[in-house]
């Protein structure tokens, strides 16, 4: 269990001006080792335990070396041109995402970012494209929040790019988790829509979907069907972290 709050200055708020220069400067410990001085995650640690995978081009699970797409990719092509992921959501991740996400230390969303421009390919993906878009909370849940962490991500990974106005989450769904293929599609119907009045924005454009954990990716796979009917030439899913397929 991460002691974040003991082992790492960063407050669960954000401070601003030179609050925020201050903080980025001062020593901290990393979180999984426990190494002193050291950024949140130091890069022994994040050397070892996001290391360079090869993973499938469209939906970032894990594949052999020489392997460019799974087999379910092959079979059920998904609306992405590229699907990139930092990590496999495993220990030490899922806890310190879990404080990111749920207990509101936005702090997190600097060190994650840094550990998504790490990763293959992520860095060329964000220079080539036109639009960042974050994968967006319902109303609900980000009142609950009281912020969304994917826009939190990609507004640092690049803030001249980013919008978070233009895809919208148009209500809550059930979780995924035990459903089949076909449900899970079904359940995220209708779930994402356009901005009306600037969906014109995207047409044409590279675009770039960033998000947190990527689970079954039907998501992902849901948001980028709507920007596709709005015309995008090219959608690039990047996330934090990917699970595992199930055993």
């Amino acid at each position: 269990m991460l002691s974040h709050r003991a082992l790492w200055p960063f407050l669960p708020f954000r401070p601003l001006g030179a609050f925020t220069s201050l903080l980025a400067r001062l020593p901290s410990q990393c979180a999984v080792c426990r190494a002193w001085p050291s950024r949140p995650v130091c890069d022994a640690c994040v050397a070892r335990f996001a290391p360079p995978t090869a993973r499938c081009g469209s939906c970032a699970l894990p594949v052999p070396e020489g392997v460019s797409r799974c087999g379910d990719c092959v079979k059920h092509p998904p609306p992405l041109d590229t699907c990139l992921a930092a990590c496999t959501y495993a220990w030490p991740w899922p806890d310190a995402i879990a404080a990111f996400k749920f207990r509101g230390e936005a702090g997190w969303a600097g060190p994650f970012a840094t550990l998504l421009r790490s990763a293959p390919w992520v860095e060329p993906a964000l220079e080539a494209c036109d639009v960042v878009l974050p994968m967006p909370l319902a109303p609900g849940r980000l009142r609950e929040r009281g912020f969304n962490q994917a826009h939190e991500l990609a507004r640092r990974l690049a803030p001249s790019k980013t919008d978070a106005t233009l895809l919208l989450r148009t209500r809550e769904t059930p979780a995924q988790s035990g459903l089949s293929r076909a449900d899970r599609l079904r359940n995220l119907r209708g779930a994402f829509a356009m901005e009306p009045l600037r969906a014109e924005k995207l047409r044409g454009r590279r675009l770039v979907l960033v998000d947190d954990v990527m689970t079954s990716g039907h998501s992902l796979f849901t948001a980028a069907e709507v920007l596709r009917l709005a015309g995008a030439a090219h959608v690039t899913a990047v996330a934090l972290a990917r699970t595992d397929p199930p055993r």
